[in-house]
């Protein structure tokens, strides 16, 4: 999947930071040196590509992707889980009103671009919280900093795509539905209400030939449905939004035919809309989502 697009410093700032030599061993900043973030030119290269009508032939990358990719793939060897994306904004929410904070979408890439998009969603008290690439074991690691530590009134969890492609590695399906019960159990005991977004839907993943993950999709999310009910969660069914008949998206809602352009945000938010409290509904206003 995509990684991280970050929205804080410059990227010579940031890889110079990447190339000094990481924190070992227990440390007051384990995370001096392992926060990257990318140049304005590549935010607007994945800004362009949000909004792509439709999946297609993508248009050439600007040679800083590769450079940032390179910096930001050694920090984590360091920083498996980017425990550290998020470490100085969580420090600054925990100081806000709990007004900035009241939801929290926890995620991937589809998460993490979703902000890109839109950064007028994510206002008015809704924070996110996405790392592209990621799967629901990295996303469990740090939902204590990321999410309880902010102790919002409610999470939007968002995961499942690159445990599919297994970007971390092999996985098994009870590992993903054990990953996705300890974050409900970790929400819950802190008064935190979960709910829980299907898979958007896919039929192939461009960085893993050869997968055909649609009934995989399906699997799962029926899954989190039974679930969600069996918990007594909110379940927001994207999947019913954007899949067509075959399973895969719709090509008007993708630039790539995993992750959703600007139309199909557009839709996920109206889906979203009914779930979320009076912050969520004031995000969808400012947004000009109805």
């Amino acid at each position: 999947m995509i990684r991280s697009i970050a929205l804080l410093a410059s990227f010579a700032a940031a890889t110079a930071a990447a190339q000094s030599p990481p924190p070992v061993a227990m440390v007051s900043d384990p995370c001096e040196g392992l926060t990257v973030a990318v140049p304005e030119i590549v935010q607007a290269y994945f800004r362009s590509l949000l909004a792509l009508p439709h999946a297609g032939t993508l248009p050439a990358p600007p040679p800083e992707l590769a450079a940032y990719r390179k910096a930001n793939a050694e920090a984590r060897k360091s920083d498996w889980a980017d425990l550290c994306r998020y470490r100085s904004d969580n420090a600054r929410l925990r100081e806000a009103p709990a007004a900035e904070r009241r939801v929290v979408f926890i995620g991937d890439s589809i998460t993490e671009l979703w902000g890109l998009d839109d950064p007028r969603f994510f206002s008015k008290g809704i924070v996110n919280r996405g790392i592209s690439g990621q799967t629901s074991p990295q996303i469990l690691l740090r939902f204590q900093g990321d999410v309880v530590a902010l102790q919002p009134e409610s999470v939007h969890i968002l995961v499942g795509t690159n445990d599919i492609a297994g970007n971390s590695g092999p996985n098994s399906a009870d590992q993903y539905k054990n990953n996705i019960k300890a974050m409900v159990t970790l929400a819950k005991s802190n008064g935190i209400k979960p709910i829980l977004g299907s898979i958007p839907p896919a039929g192939y993943f461009a960085w893993r030939p050869g997968l055909k993950p649609a009934l995989q999709i399906v699997a799962l999310n029926n899954w989190l449905k039974s679930y969600a009910e069996a918990e007594k969660l909110e379940f927001v069914d994207y999947h019913a939004a954007l899949a067509r008949d075959d399973g895969a998206i719709g090509e008007e809602f993708s630039f790539d035919g995993v992750h959703p352009n600007a139309k199909g945000y557009r839709s996920m938010a109206r889906v979203v809309g009914r779930y979320l409290p009076d912050a969520g509904a004031a995000a969808l206003k400012k947004a000009g989502v109805h």
